[in-house]
């Protein structure tokens, strides 16, 4: 396939704090469409392995992963937003909303950018693609980076489960009455879910990194409820039965896994999912739930730092 890139080219020399410009963005042509991409740190490009990183959903943008970008100054960041989604093309339908096709992306842009060596992160479904990516086991592919992954929906729902029970009765009571009732779009649930994002998304208030995501273009809420469902804890669309939890071991480049201490993506789980990987570590981010970047982007970026760099010297 040949990739179609539309280019912008734009240098700055501010540091990477305040990289909200990308050096480099246009579209790369994928089944389906265009996806939409942005590169910081172009004067690192085939000097230093490249940044990728996926971004959560799905139908989420790169928005969520701005905080990456302060990596420029030492290394090439490509942040994208998935078909569908963001300003990539939305083609109609749900042809194209499948897990291989989004992982097909990563090659897309590797293609694309001709970039030999690479470093995959992703957070929560952007996990999703960076372990099925490095399933592939793919040719320079140096380090992997499982930012509170989605690994088995299964496993996921009994974890948030148990956090569910720690919530206000009423609260409770009303998500478990409308989850087996069949009817999470009722305005009573989608009430309740904003208090449990208060104890597991974000549990800072009000949550810090807001400006990340402005300017940037929509979210797809029709492709998050087709393939995950209304909230993030209960999941009825076409990845209710997903899990990779047992192909884990095939995974061979150096991986980290982080997480928040009181994420959905439960730390016992990550833990576990972590020992499965022939060369994994585990970092939990005290006090944060999903929103580990946005709750506490100091220590993540030190933690995810500390592992860039210690890949990037093999």
């Amino acid at each position: 396939m040949k990739y179609l890139i539309v280019i912008i080219a734009i240098l700055f020399s501010q540091p990477a704090f305040a990289h909200q410009d990308p050096d480099i963005a246009g579209y790369i042509e994928v089944e389906g469409g265009k996806i939409w991409y942005r590169l910081n740190g172009v004067q690192h490009l085939g000097k230093r392995p490249a940044i990728i990183v996926a971004h959560g959903g799905p139908g989420g943008t790169h928005r969520g992963n701005m905080s990456y970008v302060q990596f420029a100054d030492q290394y090439p960041v490509i942040l994208y937003d998935q078909l569908g989604s963001g300003k990539s093309s939305r083609p109609e339908g749900t042809e194209h909303w499948k897990v291989s096709r989004f992982i097909d992306e990563v090659d897309a842009i590797r293609s694309a950018l001709n970039l030999d060596q690479v470093i995959m992160a992703g957070h929560s479904w952007g996990g999703t693609v960076a372990a099925e990516y490095a399933l592939r086991q793919p040719d320079g592919l140096v380090g992997v980076i499982l930012s509170s992954p989605l690994i088995d929906t299964a496993q996921w729902v009994a974890d948030n489960d148990l956090w569910k029970q720690q919530l206000p009765k009423d609260v409770r009571d009303t998500l478990i009455k409308h989850e087996k009732a069949g009817t999470t779009n009722d305005p009573a649930y989608l009430k309740a879910t904003e208090v449990f994002y208060q104890y597991h998304m974000c549990r800072k208030d009000p949550c810090p990194g807001a400006n990340y995501r402005e300017g940037g273009a929509d979210w797809n809420p029709v492709l998050y409820e087709y393939m995950w469902g209304t909230s993030d804890f209960f999941a009825t669309g076409t990845l209710k039965t997903y899990s990779i939890a047992d192909e884990l071991s095939n995974i061979t480049a150096p991986t980290l896994m982080v997480c928040g201490e009181f994420d959905e993506a439960h730390p016992r789980s990550c833990h576990r999912f972590a020992n499965s990987i022939q060369n994994a570590k585990t970092e939990i981010i005290p006090d944060a739930g999903h929103s580990t970047m946005r709750e506490n982007e100091s220590l993540y970026l030190e933690v995810v730092g500390s592992f860039i760099q210690s890949v990037a010297n093999q």
